[in-house]
Protein backbone atom coordinates (compact mmCIF):
# COMPACT_ATOMS: atom_id res chain seq x y z
CA UNK A 1 0.00 0.00 0.00
CA UNK A 2 1.30 3.46 -0.71
CA UNK A 3 2.43 5.67 1.99
CA UNK A 4 5.74 7.88 2.65
CA UNK A 5 8.72 6.47 4.16
CA UNK A 6 8.43 9.40 7.16
CA UNK A 7 6.26 12.36 7.80
CA UNK A 8 6.84 15.66 9.15
CA UNK A 9 4.01 15.34 11.94
CA UNK A 10 3.28 12.43 13.20
CA UNK A 11 -0.62 13.74 14.09
CA UNK A 12 -1.58 16.70 11.96
CA UNK A 13 -4.32 17.99 11.96
CA UNK A 14 -8.02 17.71 9.62
CA UNK A 15 -7.95 21.21 7.81
CA UNK A 16 -10.38 22.13 4.83
CA UNK A 17 -10.23 21.58 1.02
CA UNK A 18 -9.05 24.22 -0.91
CA UNK A 19 -11.50 25.29 -4.18
CA UNK A 20 -9.76 24.43 -7.46
CA UNK A 21 -6.74 22.56 -8.26
CA UNK A 22 -3.77 25.01 -9.69
CA UNK A 23 -1.24 21.72 -9.80
CA UNK A 24 -1.55 18.70 -11.23
CA UNK A 25 -4.39 19.56 -13.98
CA UNK A 26 -2.53 19.47 -16.89
CA UNK A 27 -1.57 16.37 -18.59
CA UNK A 28 1.85 15.93 -18.22
CA UNK A 29 2.80 12.16 -19.02
CA UNK A 30 0.38 9.84 -21.11
CA UNK A 31 -2.60 11.05 -23.89
CA UNK A 32 -5.27 10.03 -21.85
CA UNK A 33 -5.93 10.65 -18.38
CA UNK A 34 -8.92 10.89 -15.40
CA UNK A 35 -9.87 14.08 -13.82
CA UNK A 36 -11.43 14.24 -10.79
CA UNK A 37 -14.69 16.69 -10.28
CA UNK A 38 -14.82 17.02 -5.98
CA UNK A 39 -12.89 16.94 -3.75
CA UNK A 40 -12.17 14.11 -1.21
CA UNK A 41 -9.50 12.09 0.63
CA UNK A 42 -8.15 9.25 -1.26
CA UNK A 43 -6.94 6.88 0.93
CA UNK A 44 -3.61 4.42 -0.36
CA UNK A 45 -6.42 1.32 -1.14
CA UNK A 46 -8.61 3.38 -2.95
CA UNK A 47 -5.45 4.40 -5.42
CA UNK A 48 -4.03 0.44 -5.49
CA UNK A 49 -7.44 -0.74 -6.25
CA UNK A 50 -7.66 1.84 -9.27
CA UNK A 51 -4.54 1.32 -10.32
CA UNK A 52 -5.07 -2.82 -10.56
CA UNK A 53 -8.00 -2.71 -12.00
CA UNK A 54 -6.40 -0.10 -14.98
CA UNK A 55 -3.20 -2.68 -15.03
CA UNK A 56 -5.65 -5.60 -15.88
CA UNK A 57 -8.02 -3.97 -17.66
CA UNK A 58 -4.82 -2.59 -20.40
CA UNK A 59 -3.32 -6.42 -19.66
CA UNK A 60 -0.16 -4.44 -18.79
CA UNK A 61 0.64 -2.93 -22.06
CA UNK A 62 1.05 0.68 -22.59
CA UNK A 63 2.03 3.00 -19.46
CA UNK A 64 -0.03 4.62 -16.32
CA UNK A 65 1.31 7.33 -14.13
CA UNK A 66 -0.41 7.55 -10.66
CA UNK A 67 -0.28 11.65 -10.18
CA UNK A 68 -1.22 11.34 -6.60
CA UNK A 69 0.26 9.94 -3.40
CA UNK A 70 -1.00 9.62 0.09
CA UNK A 71 1.13 11.76 2.70
CA UNK A 72 -1.44 13.22 5.12
CA UNK A 73 -2.05 10.28 8.30
CA UNK A 74 -5.54 9.89 9.52
CA UNK A 75 -5.70 9.06 13.02
CA UNK A 76 -8.46 7.15 14.79
CA UNK A 77 -9.19 6.31 18.40
CA UNK A 78 -9.99 2.54 19.33
CA UNK A 79 -13.20 1.34 19.57
CA UNK A 80 -15.22 1.82 22.71
CA UNK A 81 -12.82 4.15 24.19
CA UNK A 82 -13.83 6.91 26.20
CA UNK A 83 -13.70 10.63 25.68
CA UNK A 84 -10.26 12.51 26.32
CA UNK A 85 -7.24 11.18 26.81
CA UNK A 86 -5.63 12.52 23.66
CA UNK A 87 -5.65 11.97 20.24
CA UNK A 88 -5.69 8.46 18.38
CA UNK A 89 -2.50 6.77 16.83
CA UNK A 90 -2.21 7.56 13.29
CA UNK A 91 -4.78 4.28 11.14
CA UNK A 92 -3.80 5.23 7.42
CA UNK A 93 -2.71 7.75 5.14
CA UNK A 94 -4.71 9.86 2.67
CA UNK A 95 -4.23 12.34 -0.32
CA UNK A 96 -6.00 15.23 -0.46
CA UNK A 97 -8.30 15.66 -4.00
CA UNK A 98 -9.64 18.78 -4.87
CA UNK A 99 -11.62 19.29 -8.13
CA UNK A 100 -9.80 19.33 -11.81
CA UNK A 101 -6.83 17.22 -10.14
CA UNK A 102 -5.72 14.90 -12.61
CA UNK A 103 -5.51 10.98 -11.09
CA UNK A 104 -4.14 8.70 -13.70
CA UNK A 105 -2.58 9.03 -17.12
CA UNK A 106 -1.91 6.59 -19.39
CA UNK A 107 -0.43 5.93 -22.62
CA UNK A 108 0.35 3.05 -25.06
CA UNK A 109 -3.27 1.53 -25.74
CA UNK A 110 -5.68 2.41 -28.33
CA UNK A 111 -8.73 4.72 -27.38
CA UNK A 112 -11.05 2.34 -26.41
CA UNK A 113 -8.88 -0.47 -24.74
CA UNK A 114 -7.20 2.90 -22.17
CA UNK A 115 -11.39 4.44 -22.26
CA UNK A 116 -12.11 1.30 -21.02
CA UNK A 117 -9.40 1.04 -18.49
CA UNK A 118 -9.61 4.16 -16.94
CA UNK A 119 -13.61 3.62 -16.47
CA UNK A 120 -12.78 0.37 -14.43
CA UNK A 121 -10.21 2.23 -12.48
CA UNK A 122 -12.76 4.97 -11.69
CA UNK A 123 -15.11 2.98 -10.48
CA UNK A 124 -13.13 1.89 -7.66
CA UNK A 125 -13.25 5.88 -6.39
CA UNK A 126 -15.38 7.49 -3.79
CA UNK A 127 -15.00 11.34 -6.94
CA UNK A 128 -17.26 11.44 -9.69
CA UNK A 129 -14.61 11.71 -12.58
CA UNK A 130 -13.95 12.37 -15.92
CA UNK A 131 -11.78 11.00 -18.91
CA UNK A 132 -9.58 13.22 -20.78
CA UNK A 133 -7.66 13.03 -24.30
CA UNK A 134 -4.33 14.61 -25.13
CA UNK A 135 -5.42 17.94 -27.61
CA UNK A 136 -2.98 16.83 -30.13
CA UNK A 137 -3.93 13.45 -29.75
CA UNK A 138 -4.50 11.59 -33.09
CA UNK A 139 -5.41 7.79 -32.87
CA UNK A 140 -3.54 6.92 -36.18
CA UNK A 141 -0.50 6.99 -34.10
Amino acid sequence: MLQPKKTRYRRPQKGRMKKITKRGAELSFGSFAIKTLEEHWLTGRQIEAARQAITRHMKREGQLWIRVFPDKPVTKKPAEVRMGKGKGAPEHFVARISPGRILFEAEGVPYEVAKEALRLGAQKLPVTTKFIVRRDYSPEV
